[in-house]
């Protein structure tokens, strides 16, 4: 059985009928992978709404999302996303206007109260303005933010940074300031000398130069430590060495010669018992028992 959540509506009819009932007010009309995306004229952006929710083969009832998509290369570089869903007709469709940091969208808070949050985290994330919004505060960051986070040009580290001044007994905002270098790079290898100090070095004593090495006495080769490797000494010098090795003799008393039961015990269930019998699981009659400990000896003059 496949899941009981009903199947959305086939996106056959939906640009005609929103052709119909916006007419100039639509700017473009598109059906990509499966989504009715439609852009319409920012100024006239809530009558357009209220046509498509009211629309009889519209009927959009819900804003369930506004979404911002920052373009930097276009003159209007914003992008604000409306998604709208129909609970008669189970069906999404995307709006889309587009604006700039200086003209305002014209808000939806009239049609759709929950647009208020909705507009300012489009607001806080892009900078975009949205005129009606009575309440168009920043939501996700902090107060005294600067910038706009979701701008593609925004940089990864900020502006501020802000921390627990323990002098202050209090959050303070100070200027970003990196603790590494980005583009000061020396690509030298450690063995050839770099220059740059990491951080902590200042805290190590400072050594002396060591010395230079005294030139050492012109020593004869050593002989090699395989026979057949190259090796700069002497036949004489190889032969010097390999009889001044002694063969090492092996400290064993007696060596292993035999494998008996003797030996390795195989077949013994304690070193008390005898012989294993025939078959395991059926007792011997003439098997050996394991030998009683021997009462301890009295003492002479108790006896």
């Amino acid at each position: 059985m496949r899941a009981p959540a009903p199947k959305y509506a086939a996106n056959d009819g939906v640009i005609a009928a929103a052709q119909a009932a916006l007419g100039d007010m639509l700017i473009e009309a598109t059906d990509l992978v499966g989504e009715v995306n439609l852009t319409v004229d920012r100024a006239r952006l809530p009558q357009a709404m209220i046509a498509l929710r009211d629309g009889a083969m519209l009927q959009y009832q819900a804003l369930m999302e506004i979404a911002g998509v920052d373009y930097p290369e276009r003159a209007e570089r914003f992008d604000v996303c409306y998604m709208l869903l129909s609970y008669t007709r189970n069906h999404r469709i995307r709006v889309r206007v587009t604006t700039d940091e200086v003209q305002p969208v014209p808000s939806v808070t009239s049609i759709w109260p929950v647009a208020g949050w909705l507009e300012r985290e489009v607001y806080d994330m892009y900078g975009v303005l949205f005129e009606g919004n009575e309440d168009l505060r920043r939501i996700l960051t902090d107060y005294g933010f600067r910038g706009h986070p979701q701008r593609k040009d925004f940089p990864l580290s900020g502006f501020v940074e802000l921390r627990y001044s323990e002098a202050e007994k209090r959050v303070v905002y100070e200027p970003v300031q990196l603790a590494q270098d980005f583009r000061n790079f020396d690509f030298m290898s450690p063995w050839e000398g770099a220059e740059y100090i990491l951080p902590g070095d200042e805290k190590a004593p400072a050594q002396p130069a060591p010395a230079a090495p005294a030139p050492k006495a012109e020593e004869k080769p050593a002989a090699p430590e395989a026979k057949g490797a190259p090796t700069p000494a002497s036949a004489e010098a190889v032969k010097e060495a390999d009889d001044s090795v002694k063969p090492v003799k092996a400290r064993v008393r007696k060596p292993k010669t035999t494998d008996s039961v003797k030996d390795t015990g195989i077949g013994k269930a304690t070193p008390e018992a005898g012989a294993e019998p025939a078959d395991p699981d059926v007792p011997q009659a003439d098997a050996k028992q394991p030998r009683k400990p021997r009462a301890p000896r009295k003492p002479k003059g108790e006896e």
